[in-house]
């Protein structure tokens, strides 16, 4: 039996780096262990933790955390066009990027340096640069939370939408993913129109997916402070999506409004512009503040509560709606 950490300090496995502990703690390296693990918890309150990147810790988790590290990265499939690629919950996604980037492989290369664990990409359906998960993810297999057995969803299965899966909804707390099964191109589709990358790009000569990696990571590493110097979680709020008619009220007071059309009649408007607008970047208050560099970036100045970068993402979500009539959706999860 796997000997379970008591009372343990979670600050290292949370980017913000609030200091909680969990009443027990469990290292699973795989399958069996992680069945053994979720048995003897089955009781009790639990949670899956991964890379720690998109959590906000507001107390001591009064429970177990499970922590997978399941690793692994094969290709298990190939033809003259694509592989399919079958990589652990616990792989650390920028070296599943690496991995398939170094092999002139093609898809992920947008969604370079993004903290977190292979397991989270499908839960959060992971995206950047005009890439998601989901347009290169063929299927995810699980270990059901009620009996143990193993369950195997498609993309149609997940329900994918932005920021959002079935495993956020329907099947929240009842599904730990083990292994993440991606379609990998050798005929490379490039995606460089969003946000500066094309601009960013000409620095590295020719499009190719490994400079698009060299751009991105270097457009990151400018704008997103490191967690280990800083700690933050990316990116804390949805872009949110607005009506048409919204975006030309705004521009009749801001001449040059970004946006993104999403279908005939919405478009996604970036919420760091927006929280830029209302005087929130740079700020600070107290032990917390936003990003001087990225207004989307809450941050952790000194030893701060979970509490205290709650109440700001709160002050900051009321001013926007008082000023814009936008309501920001948290993309962190608050536990």
């Amino acid at each position: 039996m796997l000997a379970s950490h008591k009372n343990f300090s979670l600050k290292k496995y949370n980017t913000f780096g609030v200091d909680v502990t969990a009443d027990d703690f469990f290292n699973v390296s795989t399958v069996d262990e992680l069945k053994e693990v979720l048995l003897v918890t089955k009781d009790k309150k639990s949670l899956i933790l991964g890379g720690g990147s998109n959590l906000l810790f507001t107390s001591n988790f009064n429970g177990a955390v499970i922590h997978p590290l399941i690793q692994g990265i094969e290709i298990v499939e190939e033809d003259d066009d694509s592989v399919l690629v079958k990589v652990g919950a616990g792989v650390e996604w920028d070296s599943l990027v690496e991995y398939t980037v170094s092999r002139n492989l093609g898809g992920l290369e947008n969604l370079s340096l993004i903290p977190g664990s292979v397991g989270a990409s499908p839960i959060q359906n992971i995206g950047a640069y005009g890439v998601e998960v989901k347009d290169h993810f063929e299927r995810v297999e699980g270990i059901l939370t009620s009996d143990l057995t193993t369950i195997t969803l498609n993309k149609s299965e997940c329900k994918f939408g932005y920021r959002d899966s079935v495993f956020k909804n329907k099947l929240k707390g009842k599904v730990v993913v083990t292994y993440v099964y991606y379609r990998l191109s050798k005929n490379h589709t490039l995606v460089t129109h969003y946000g500066n990358l094309d601009i960013e790009l000409l620095k590295f000569g020719d499009k190719t997916i490994q400079n698009i990696r060299k751009a991105v990571i270097d457009i990151r590493n400018l704008k997103l402070p490191d967690p280990l110097k800083l700690p933050n979680a990316g990116s804390f709020f949805k872009n949110p999506i607005v009506s048409i008619d919204l975006i030309k009220g705004l521009q009749q007071k801001y001449e040059h409004v970004p946006f993104y059309p999403v279908s005939e009649s919405e478009v996604k408007l970036p919420a760091g512009w927006l929280i830029e607008q209302g005087g929130w970047k740079g700020r600070e208050i107290g032990n917390v503040g936003v990003h001087k560099n990225q207004a989307l970036v809450l941050v952790n100045y000194a030893n701060a509560t979970g509490q205290e970068i709650l109440a700001l993402a709160h002050d900051i979500q009321r001013s926007i709606k008082e000023t814009f009539n936008v309501s920001l959706e948290m993309e962190v999860n608050v536990v």
